[in-house]
């Protein structure tokens, strides 16, 4: 399967802008990005990157969801993170991938060569500063990761995830008038019960309970409708959100 790739569309007016790597750029900065960047899409399955390989390039998500995935010697697989909207793909200053990145929905990413990224970052405070923060949050988040496969229930897991999309996803316009927030999984079931060190049966099973519980309401196979953010990120059992 082959990927595509994308007309260019102006930095002001990409979707991401505010939160993704160049979110503090200055208009010349800007400028030097134009220049450089390109656009791909993947489909469905289709691998971005995989471990060992060569680092060509790097980017920004511009749409859709990936995950990261770790594979052992045996073929054993770990999800071990998802990259959402303005979320980083590569790592420059490093010649190989260390993880396999996999789209499971069409994704988008607005990509740079490496070696050129890096001489960006080198001569552009504004990103450097910016890739800076966004590790220290991956870093936090990685942290917080922790406690939830190490601590937390299987309630408190799948509320935690719904948070953290809900945070990051909640769709613009389908805010209820009640406050109610509306987001699209990214994940199907049996992808989540792997994320999170669960079963299948367990992720159902919460799913059921919390919507009888009336902390989330359930429309098809992957919508769903939070009626009350505090509420979820009370049975999140952190209040660090």
């Amino acid at each position: 399967m082959e990927l595509s790739e994308q007309t260019r569309q102006s930095c002001m007016s990409c979707p991401i802008r505010h939160r993704a790597v160049c979110a503090s750029c200055d208009p010349v900065e800007f400028e030097r990005l134009e220049e450089t960047k390109y656009y791909r899409t993947y489909s469905p399955g289709q691998t971005i990157m995989w471990s060992g390989d060569r680092m060509e390039f790097v980017g920004s998500v511009v749409s859709g969801t990936a995950t990261i995935e770790k594979t052992l010697e045996d073929g054993r697989k770990q999800t071990v993170g998802l990259l959402l909207p303005s979320d980083f793909i590569g790592r420059p200053g490093r010649d190989t991938a260390i993880y396999d990145v996999m789209a499971i929905s069409e994704v988008t990413l607005c990509c740079f060569r490496r070696k050129g990224f890096e001489e960006l970052v080198e001569d552009t405070p504004h990103i450097a500063q910016r890739m800076l923060e966004m590790a220290l949050d991956e870093l936090d988040a990685a942290r917080d990761w922790m406690t939830l496969l190490g601590r937390k229930t299987a309630r408190e897991k799948i509320a935690t995830f719904l948070t953290m999309i809900a945070r990051r996803r909640s769709t613009p316009g389908f805010e209820k008038d009640d406050g109610a927030v509306h987001i699209e999984l990214p994940l199907t079931r049996e992808a989540m019960a792997d994320y999170l060190g669960l079963t299948l049966e367990t992720v159902s099973r919460q799913f059921s309970k919390l919507k009888k519980d009336g902390v989330i309401v359930l429309e098809g196979k992957r919508s769903v409708i939070i009626p009350s953010l505090p509420a979820l990120m009370e049975e999140a059992g952190d209040d660090g959100w």
